[in-house]
């Protein structure tokens, strides 16, 4: 229920709804008012089921302690009954189920219905390689050869830093508590009896790993992202709902960017790792963007912000220097819209695909500070694939499975000026970018690759 898997799962049973199929959103009800606007709004058959999930504390995963996360979703496995009953109670019969892959329960669930499943995933297809092939050292080095390959301008070899580990977030050594190792291996079981998957990502971005993903797990992968695109055309009011309750001020955002240049504005966000930011990591990004002189919006943890006197201070005080020129969002950000306007012209990201498929799909370069292990795969396709994203220069770190090296701020500021600044490698960086936002409108149009994947997978299983 995490924000980078919520969204896009609710941004794909959308897409599917607008290609013919009768959708139906699985929540529990503390995300029940979050996602409503967007549902509502979208003028599509679909429907938000509510089951209430039984547990001692909330169903709300944003006030899960970390160590708790595992527990939480072995919990999950209670909504079966009550949802297959619910299924077996309401016409039309179920015909497919589509679960992302923190819910391996639901591959009983399928079996009882006698009905297909497949799993959906936000994430790259050189991750899904990894995660179906059982030794995940030699899939990593098959992903980033693959990356290698993909190289649009051939050139001298480059040396490729491997990460010392799987990108299994689940066999991490900072997950070998039971609970983790359960649901670890409850996920990669489902992994291997699923009759397809669904992945946020388009053909032409990578063509040659999700036909080996295909041939891998010898089952259809179908590629349908960017799934944000189906808020292309949505108005501010919509876009600043997607995701959260409707309690965002989308005109304070857009009056602040409608003052600035085009292409001036850097957006800095490291999703739900931006929690665990040490205090001092903290400051050095706040001094680093500062000292970048280039107008910013930077998204900081509500929980650091809040709770932590020293952040809570500094926070305050580079607000009052940077007064006109910085914009500190504490806590939900409306992401997508902020990096549809035309201000914002590069964005600094902890490399989740979710923020990826954004960036991509808004045309905009970006500074790669990958957190976990997955992430930096994802850095792997920006930077060297897509040739869009310039690395903050953090490497993976075996004992944590976390990057814990505090990045400087002069290393912040001159990444920072290295995207959006002049220079040629500067303009070819946004020229490709731009590049990919155009073919990321031809994909989801009609005749594109990810229309036609929508189409058929919608026909396949109705």
């Amino acid at each position: 229920m995490h924000h980078g898997h919520l969204i896009p799962a609710v941004d794909a049973a959308l897409q599917l709804a607008a290609h013919g199929a009768l959708a139906s959103i699985v929540v529990t009800p503390s995300y029940t008012a979050r996602l409503r606007p967007a549902v509502e709004s979208s003028g599509l058959p679909v429907r938000l089921v509510e089951l209430p999930l039984d547990l001692a504390s909330t169903d709300d995963v944003d006030r899960i302690p970390p160590d708790q996360e595992a527990a939480y979703l072995l919990a999950a496995s209670r909504l079966r009954a009550p949802l297959e009953h619910h299924l077996r109670a309401h016409a039309p019969p179920v015909t497919c189920v589509v679960s992302d892959i923190c819910h391996p329960w639901t591959t009983g669930l399928a079996a009882s219905l006698g009905v297909p499943r497949l799993s959906f995933l936000g994430m790259s297809a050189c991750c899904l390689l990894c995660l179906q092939t059982e030794h995940h050292a030699a899939a990593i080095r098959n992903a980033y050869a693959a990356v290698d390959h993909w190289h649009l301008i051939p050139e001298e070899p480059v040396e490729v830093k491997m990460p010392t580990a799987a990108p299994g977030f689940l066999r991490l050594p900072a997950c070998k508590k039971l609970a983790y190792e359960k649901l670890a291996y409850a996920v990669e079981r489902a992994c291997v009896e699923v009759d397809g998957v669904i992945l946020n990502t388009f053909l032409e971005l990578e063509p040659e790993t999700v036909m080996s993903c295909m041939e891998v797990r010898n089952v259809n992968v179908w590629a349908v992202g960017p799934v944000s695109l189906f808020h292309y055309h949505q108005n501010a009011a919509a876009l600043a709902a997607r995701g959260n309750a409707p309690t965002i001020d989308a005109d304070e955002y857009l009056r602040w960017l409608d003052d600035k240049e085009s292409s001036s504005v850097i957006y800095v966000s490291f999703g739900s790792s931006a929690v665990h930011a040490a205090p001092k990591q903290v400051m050095e990004i706040g001094l680093g963007l500062e000292a970048s002189e280039h107008p910013f919006i930077w998204v900081v943890s509500s929980e650091n912000a809040g709770q932590d006197q020293e952040i809570r201070r500094f926070l305050e005080e580079l607000e009052a220097r940077v007064s006109g020129r910085g914009l500190l969002i504490r806590g939900w950000s409306p992401q997508k819209l902020i990096l549809s306007h035309a201000s914002v012209g590069g964005i600094v990201t902890h490399c989740g695909w979710n923020s990826m498929m954004e960036a991509v799909a808004a045309g905009l370069p970006m500074v790669t500070w990958p957190h976990l292990a997955h992430q930096f795969l994802n850095e792997a396709l920006a930077v060297r694939s897509m040739e869009t994203g310039v690395s903050i220069g953090v490497e993976w770190s075996k004992e944590e499975g976390v990057e814990v090296a505090v990045v400087e701020r002069g290393v912040v500021e001159e990444a920072v000026r290295s995207i959006m600044g002049g220079g040629d490698e500067a303009a070819e960086r946004r020229r490709r970018a731009t590049a990919l936002a155009t073919k990321v409108r031809e994909v989801g149009q009609e005749g594109g690759s990810s229309f036609i994947n929508l189409h058929r997978l919608v026909k396949r299983y109705q």
